[in-house]
């Protein structure tokens, strides 16, 4: 049977592996003798491969500036990034840290040439000036397994409060044109950012899979993808400080690197789902970390999506492809489909309390918020839903989340 009509954008170059982080001074000089570094506020900053980086680029006479970033980028920040160097003639804006350096990193680097305000193109919030570019060149160097910002042209940023937002500076121009992943960068990651993260690249890889713009090859990837975090997740998780070099450990943080990865690719190219539609304001109104949230939710929400389409759907594909996602993380290839769906539920459950995700009512969500929230999730992630979710149901999901 031949495939649906489908489009692929582009995506980074790729360099995988671990000791990758070492081509970094090779790429950069590529573009240029005048690098940004961008980077969280400790990670690499505060490791000896930054003073190896930092040498390897004086001894190449590439000249370089620094500036990192504290929580998740505002506006504000970005702003006051780029009026510090635009005048700096920067030719190559790396960043190097989780998710947040990276969104961070790649909205300056699309905005250093001419020294816009990013609100001039922030979507829902800003002018709605559409973006020519150019983007100076970025490198994505990620130091954790989750956001999958290494791979797409979305730089998320949040003004988080009670009016606050968290809304994309979106275009093909800030697609990074390396992405180095090096799974050694993840050997400091705390059980609190293995955990979240985590959950975030599964929940992107589900997602993605049942995504209405679902297609061959995004479909493949993405349960490779969830085939990876099946065999490395909780293993590296649970893992202690005599374990950490092991192979049975660099095998786990190369697993999930990859399946961070790919979850980037796939969700840029079909989208993702209500986890992600819910995730939005929650992280806008709330100190909520985005993996947190989406952990916290995702048993729910494919509860509910099931029940939805078991009720509305019954020939909905989704079904078929929830059960998929079931074999496969409970490898049990003989299941029923209904056997599959009820497994998977469980299963996403107990890894949830396994890692102690905390509910929504630790970061301040109350039983008032649940209206509020409902009306401002994203349209953009509901749209690739795997069905129309009612307004009762997208209640009930935030209230989930509240309750756990």
């Amino acid at each position: 049977m031949l495939n649906p009509s489908f489009s692929l954008s582009l995506f980074p170059r790729i360099e995988f592996g671990a000791g990758t982080i070492q081509q970094l001074p090779e790429i950069i000089a590529k573009y240029g003798q005048r690098v940004l570094l961008i980077t969280g506020s400790h990670s690499f900053y505060q490791t000896a491969g930054w003073n190896q980086l930092i040498a390897n680029l004086e001894s190449n006479q590439v000249q370089w500036f620094h500036n990192s970033i504290r929580g998740e980028p505002s506006p504000q920040a970005v702003d006051a990034t780029v009026k510090k160097f635009f005048t700096e003639q920067i030719q190559c804006v790396v960043a190097i840290g989780g998710g947040s350096a990276l969104d961070f990193g790649k909205a300056i680097s699309g905005l250093l040439h001419h020294g816009d305000s990013v609100m001039e193109y922030i979507e829902g919030v800003g002018a709605g000036k559409h973006y020519d570019g150019p983007s100076i060149p970025f490198i994505a160097v990620p130091t954790t397994a989750g956001t999958g910002s290494e791979a797409t042209k979305n730089s998320v940023l949040s003004d988080i409060g009670e009016q606050g937002y968290k809304k994309s500076f979106r275009d093909e121009q800030l697609i990074p044109q390396y992405a180095i992943i090096d799974p050694d960068l993840l050997k400091s990651c705390p059980k609190s950012l293995i955990a979240a993260n985590g959950m975030d690249a599964l929940t992107q890889l589900m997602e993605s899979y049942l995504s209405t713009r679902a297609n061959s090859i995004m479909d493949a990837l993405a349960l490779s993808g969830i085939e990876s975090v099946r065999e490395s997740l909780l293993l590296w998780y649970h893992c202690d400080e005599t374990q950490n070099d092991s192979d049975e450990i660099k095998q786990a943080r190369a697993d999930m690197a990859y399946a961070a990865l790919i979850s980037g690719i796939t969700l840029a190219q079909v989208g993702l789902g209500s986890v992600h539609g819910l995730a939005s304001p929650l992280g806008a109104f709330f100190p909520i970390p985005h993996g947190i949230a989406c952990g916290t939710v995702l048993a729910e929400a494919t509860r509910i999506n099931i029940e939805a389409m078991l009720d509305r759907e019954p020939q909905n594909p989704g079904l078929q492809r929830y059960a998929q996602v079931g074999r496969l993380l409970c490898q049990e290839n003989k299941l029923s489909d209904n056997e599959a769906r009820e497994k998977l539920l469980v299963l996403l459950s107990d890894w949830s309390q396994q890692m102690q995700l905390e509910p929504l009512s630790a970061y301040g969500v109350t039983e008032n918020d649940v209206l509020r929230l409902v009306e401002n999730i994203s349209p953009s992630s509901m749209q690739t839903n795997p069905i129309i979710l009612t307004q009762e149901e997208k209640e009930q999901l935030v209230r989930s989340g509240i309750l756990q």
